[in-house]
């Protein structure tokens, strides 16, 4: 319930970068699911916005509470996004992707003038790694992806759902939950799961966030790169 607490509180301080007539990046998760109900109220008292959704789910959402919605066919330049983390460190690096959708929040933030990340506090670190990396695979080049992954020394599982059946993104591929342990080099770990052939995105999000709220308690904690 604490958490759950700080998340909302971190979602509602991060209206404060929110302007009228802003195209405004919509994330995913349950963080970024208080920040879209709290931006729908602002929307019903008046504020004016259009709203790019970082996967179907948040779309469906938004939809829901009645915020108006573009696509980066009409708009490929975005104000604000706000979104969840799964771990931030220090240098505003991210782990996302627990919820599955880093590919389209990856490219919302990279048409992103200024990405707010919010958070409760257990998700601030001072190493990324205990989180394992998500990796988006197309199911072709699945095996090759996960030998290569761990041949860089990861544990890699294929994500699944409850049933056994494998997790499916909404581009309809494949995710592997990669455990590399504590993360000293986030860089270059980062450029070689990009040069793989096959591996189509992954959770590590280097030089993107510019803010980070954290809820701690009754305190907002704000980090700037």
């Amino acid at each position: 319930m604490a958490h759950e607490q700080e998340k909302e509180a971190a979602a509602r301080a991060s209206l404060q970068f929110i302007k009228d007539g802003q195209v405004v990046g919509l994330g995913t998760g349950s963080t970024a699911a208080y920040f879209i109900k709290l931006l729908a109220e602002q929307v019903k008292n008046g504020l004016r916005i259009r709203g790019i959704p970082t996967s179907v789910w948040s779309r469906e959402l938004a939809l829901s509470l009645g915020i108006p919605l573009t696509t980066l066919d009409e708009c490929q330049e975005i104000a604000v996004t706000v979104d969840g983390a799964d771990e931030v460190d220090p240098q505003l690096r991210l782990i996302k992707g627990g919820g599955g959708a880093m590919l389209r929040e990856k490219i919302v933030a990279s048409a992103t003038k200024q990405l707010v990340i919010v958070a409760d506090s257990s998700k601030q670190v001072p190493v990324l790694g205990n989180f394992p990396v998500p990796v988006e695979v197309i199911t072709f080049a699945q095996a090759l992806v996960a030998k290569r992954i761990r041949e860089l020394g990861a544990e890699v599982r294929q994500r699944t759902l409850g049933d056994g059946k494998p997790f499916l993104t909404d581009e309809k591929n494949h995710i592997l939950d990669c455990r590399f342990g504590p993360i000293r080099d986030v860089e270059g770990l980062a450029r070689q799961l990009s040069d793989m052939p096959g591996l189509v995105e992954h959770g590590l999000f280097v030089g993107m966030a510019g803010v980070a709220l954290f809820a701690k308690g009754n305190q907002i904690i704000e980090l700037r790169r």
